[in-house]
């Protein structure tokens, strides 16, 4: 078209500009206009809007603006689609002010005054912004403006609203909408579904599924796939079984993520050959089954102590061609430690490594909590050294995993050199940390070091809490300190904690065989 003389109009130009940024080809559409330029093809009001929507588009605002100072330069008018794609440009850009000090300009001008879609982008921008009564705000001065809303804008509000989970206001708006003569589509009733199921109201989610079935507005695939994974969710896998039947019914293919839901339900219980039936019916349905969908089974298998199930199906996966992702190895290697088969974890951790999957602070966690269980303090020693040489980012939680193993184990003083060594290290202990270190000293007998380290944790501005309280209490009643117990069970009170159950248990056993001193009695008896 370049190459023709004489050259074809700008209109033909558009055409193929125009459907170049359909197919989101922005850049390649900039640079088209601008070879256009250099052959002397003087752009319309059209071609400006198609370049500004496109830079827009790529979050280059600035640019958009440049261009919409080409208008007056040419002698155009910017009309309303123009200054809508600005705001909605701005949106993008989460420059919210300027949008709406445009959108602003264009109220207070008579010659362009927005229109449903300009009042849309607004919503929408709004809504992404959680200012939903903002939006709200909006949508009654669009009706003051003889501007009527349309389904969309009342979508926009409502999905923003059960998103929120601001269910009622959403079905209010619902109902305002409909006595407007609105009516809703299949994007409405999905997003209320969705809501409803969010805060657990699945009954009142099977209720609206029937109502728009019965005003002829028929639920898609996303819409049945909500109330499958809240069916799941809930437990009842029958019902979401139902919903599946239904779809079928309907001719309406299930998708990958209505099978992971149903997989992901049976797990939940426990029923795990019911689980592997849909995951083969996926596979002889075609479905490529991806990481997630192994993970779904192999933490399933683990959960149920099944860890030769969940090994063979991680085998089945790599020589089907999966790739096993962070996930796929932790939820394995955590399955293996906790049937006590740390070497089996560790050769995983180490062919994770091979395939080239990088450990995460989970991995590393993971095998510490491991390790510590089972008694294999060297090894933990070590992997935290090498979390330590890989500069990895963790923190407290880590060092409170082997604290807390070594303290199990009745390695105090081992526990208690790695605690005083975090100051070293650039780490604070927190609540846990400290109560942790308390536990391990009341049940090593060292009731004074434990005392004096809740008055240390004190002066370094970390608060005992409830639990903090209540494990040094059991610890020196438990070493025959009651005195000092009813002491801190005093302090304790006055600071708004209270008794456990394990601790109130203690206090009770101790009146039973006659082991309490008159102070604790006293305080157990006072009203």
């Amino acid at each position: 078209m370049l190459q023709r003389r004489p050259l074809p109009s700008v209109v033909s130009f558009n055409q193929i500009l125009t459907q170049l940024a359909k197919l989101k080809h922005y850049s390649a559409v900039i640079s088209m206009n601008n070879q256009m330029v250099l052959f002397g093809i003087r752009p319309d009001v059209y071609t400006l809007a198609i370049i500004i929507n496109c830079f827009c588009n790529l979050n280059q605002v600035e640019f958009s603006l440049s261009i919409l100072g080409n208008f007056f330069k040419l002698g155009f008018e910017p009309d309303v689609t123009t200054y809508t794609t600005l705001i909605n440009g701005f949106l993008l850009k989460n420059r919210e002010a300027e949008a709406v000090a445009l959108f602003n300009k264009m109220m207070e001008r008579g010659n362009c005054k927005p229109d449903v879609v300009t009042f849309g982008t607004i919503v929408k921008g709004l809504c992404l912004k959680g200012n939903n009564n903002t939006a709200i705000q909006l949508l009654k001065k669009m009706e003051e403006n003889a501007c009527m809303p349309n389904v969309i804008v009342y979508n926009t509000i409502i999905d923003s609203l059960c998103k929120d989970a601001l269910v009622v206001d959403a079905l209010n708006l619902f109902l305002e909408m409909m006595s407007k003569g609105i009516a809703p589509n299949v994007i409405t009733y999905t997003s209320l579904i969705h809501g409803v199921c969010k805060v657990g109201k699945w009954k009142e989610a099977t209720r609206l599924l029937n109502e728009m079935v019965e005003k002829h507005i028929f639920p898609n695939v996303h819409t049945f796939n909500i109330l499958v994974d809240t069916f799941c969710k809930e437990g009842i896998v029958q019902e979401a079984r139902s919903v599946v039947e239904m779809m079928i019914q309907r001719d309406i293919k299930p998708s990958t993520i209505t099978y992971y839901s149903l997989m992901d339900g049976y797990c939940l219980r426990g029923e795990m050959d019911e689980a592997k039936e849909v995951f083969e019916v996926m596979l002889s349905k075609a479905f490529v089954v991806d990481a997630r969908g192994y993970n779904i089974m192999i933490n399933g298998y683990c959960k149920c102590k099944r860890i030769d199930d969940a090994h063979k199906l991680f085998l089945e996966m790599s020589h089907k061609g999966g790739v096993p992702n962070t996930i796929t190895y932790n939820t394995l290697m955590d399955g293996f430690c906790k049937m006590g088969r740390t070497q089996d974890a560790l050769n995983l951790f180490s062919q994770m490594q091979a395939c080239g999957q990088l450990p995460n602070i989970q991995t590393y966690s993971i095998l510490l909590h491991g390790m510590c269980a089972n008694q294999q303090f060297p090894k933990a020693v070590e992997l935290l050294e090498e979390m330590e040489g890989k500069m990895l980012d963790f923190g407290i939680v880590t060092y409170n995993i082997l604290i807390d193993g070594l303290c199990r184990a009745e390695k105090v003083e081992y526990a208690w050199d790695l605690f005083r060594c975090l100051s070293s290290k650039g780490i604070q202990p927190n609540v846990k940390t400290y109560t942790i270190m308390i536990r391990g000293l009341c049940n090593g007998g060292q009731i004074c070091e434990a005392e004096n380290l809740l008055r240390e944790m004190e002066e370094k501005g970390c608060f005992p809490d409830g639990w903090t309280y209540n494990t040094i209490i059991r610890g020196f009643i438990n070493n025959n300190e009651t005195s000092t117990g009813v002491r801190l069970i005093q302090e304790m009170v006055e600071r708004g904690f209270s008794a456990d159950a394990s601790t109130t248990e203690l206090i009770v056993n101790l009146l039973s065989k006659d082991r309490v001193d008159a102070t604790l009695l006293a305080f157990i008896e006072r009203p």
